[in-house]
């Protein structure tokens, strides 16, 4: 083998049921990028998996390496036991483990079609089909499908080719608003003429450049220029510059990055579109504003797990619903995305009408579970605690409902704290149920806490946050505290609780009679 690869890739896969078949789907593409098909790829696959099957329970990575005459794959693990290995079921040139102090690597070796046993000591000529410029596309494609942020798709095109295969780079991208084409990105190897550069342009006819690839001159330098078109939309157009004349095999180079620069723009497009819907849609779900209740004092806090892909399932609301009366409600839909946003919205509005209409909170819940079995097929489980605040001479009087929701905890000005709530059914499994209300006092300086299941369910492990009290017991910390000081030391106590991120939805709500 030679020492350098003249390309790797490489993946990192997660333990679990999905482990062996992601990796075998990896090594695919891997094979399909380097242009490896037949009895062999097949044969890689099944090396892939027999090695992810002998991983044990921490996370591993797969690393492809393209040496010329072999290609190999080495399965790495830290943290593992030295097992004893297993050979490939298939039949390889050579495979074996090297372990180490802190893990493994678990290999093996394949010989490519029309190779011979030594391996040449030079480089292959560099084509367009070689070995060499395989790695190169497959590493673009990496850098390309690795974000999904549309202004970076033009810097990364840019970074690519230059100087591998022209010496400078222009991306220009059409305007959603007009359609016109503008200069986005311009890259020079020789960072001094950039400016000069970007003069140049200015005279350049782009859209006689969309249609097809075409050769042109531009000061010293010969262009190349590629259009940006996906999905049979054209998004843009690709100049390349270099003093010499284009080889074929750099067109053909070109036009593929364009291909694939094309796609991954449109891509994180149409990401951007969906997550700024998605933003919007989370908007309209939470409360256009939080009104002044007089005696209360509140803290909200709510953190959507999704990064603006997916709209949250938990809500929650503050509302006037008379004279002298004040709603509120924390609630958590089954899923996420529009379906769930279907049920959030629903809920919203229904909840403010009726109680706007005079309903009390058991009627309120009564007709909202009826509207959402009314959904049918579209229907989602709904869990909530909808509550109605009255002033007191003495602090808050608070009548309210647990649908299947965590329970809602006071606190004393004492320190101590206790349940409030007593669990009845959720929303949207039984058409004929009848909830009664709860009714709870709030002297002055006591805080009640309602939260949803992003928070008692945190994880740690195999523990819950809420095992054996554990909300209760931070919420008994709280005494003396504001509202919003109260909201802010639970976010950080489930924050604290679990190191890695939390994968649900999470809204607190303090109520604390003044």
């Amino acid at each position: 083998m030679t020492a350098s690869p003249q390309a790797v890739l490489a993946a990192t896969f997660a333990p679990g049921e999905t482990a062996v078949p992601a990796a075998m789907r990896f090594t695919r593409e891997v094979m399909t990028a380097w242009a490896v098909g037949g009895l062999l790829l097949h044969t890689a696959e099944q090396v892939t998996g027999d090695l992810a099957e002998q991983v044990v329970d921490v996370p591993f990575e797969v690393v492809w390496k393209h040496h010329g005459d072999a290609v190999q794959v080495e399965l790495k693990q830290r943290n593992a036991p030295q097992g004893d290995p297993k050979a490939p079921s298939v039949t390889v040139a050579e495979w074996g483990i090297t372990f180490s102090r802190d893990g493994h690597v678990h290999w093996a070796r394949l010989t490519l079609p029309g190779s011979t046993e030594t391996v040449l000591p030079d480089r292959p000529a560099e084509t367009s089909r070689g070995p060499h410029w395989l790695g190169f596309l497959a590493d673009a494609s990496d850098l390309l499908a690795g974000t999904l942020n549309p202004d970076m798709v033009p810097a990364i095109i840019a970074q690519v080719v230059v100087p591998r295969l022209s010496s400078w780079c222009a991306v220009y991208t059409s305007d959603h608003i007009d359609g016109a084409m503008r200069l986005v990105y311009v890259w020079h190897a020789d960072e001094a003429r950039i400016d000069g550069l970007r003069q140049d342009l200015e005279g350049v006819d782009v859209e006689a450049a969309e249609a097809r690839p075409s050769i042109m001159h531009l000061a010293d330098s010969q262009v190349l220029t590629v259009p940006l078109t996906a999905r049979g939309r054209g998004l843009g157009v690709m100049f390349l510059g270099r003093s010499d004349r284009f080889p074929d095999e750099v067109i053909q180079l070109a036009e593929d990055i364009g291909r694939r620069a094309a796609l991954a723009m449109d891509n994180a497009r149409l990401y951007a579109q969906q997550a700024a819907a998605n933003r919007a849609l989370q908007r309209s779900l939470l409360p256009p504003n939080e009104p002044e209740v007089p005696g209360l004092d509140y803290g909200v806090i709510y953190e959507a797990a999704g990064e603006f892909n997916e709209v949250g399932g938990d809500f929650y609301d503050l509302f006037k619903a008379g004279d002298d009366s004040w709603r509120f409600a924390i609630g958590d839909v089954c899923g996420t995305g529009p379906e769930a946003a279907a049920v959030t919205g629903l809920a919203r509005h229904t909840l403010r009408l009726l109680a706007r209409e005079g309903y009390g909170v058991a009627a309120v819940l009564g007709r909202l579970n009826q509207a959402i079995l009314e959904e049918g097929e579209r229907a989602r489980f709904l869990t909530l605690l909808h509550g109605d605040i009255t002033p007191a001479p003495t602090g808050l009087e608070i009548r309210m409902v647990s649908a299947g929701h965590p329970e809602a905890l006071r606190l004393k000005a004492s320190g101590e704290v206790e349940t409030v709530t007593t669990p009845q059914s959720l929303l949207g499994v039984f058409p004929e149920v009848v909830f009664e209300a709860d009714t709870v006092h709030l002297d002055h300086g006591d805080v009640l806490l309602a939260v949803t299941d992003g928070v008692t369910e945190r994880r740690s492990g195999g523990r819950l946050l809420d095992d054996d009290g554990g909300l209760a017991k931070l919420l008994a910390e709280c005494a003396g505290l504001s509202a919003r000081a109260v909201a802010e030391r639970i976010r950080r106590g489930v924050a604290d609780f679990a190191s890695e991120p939390s994968a649900d939805d999470l809204a607190i709500v303090v109520l604390r009679a003044r």
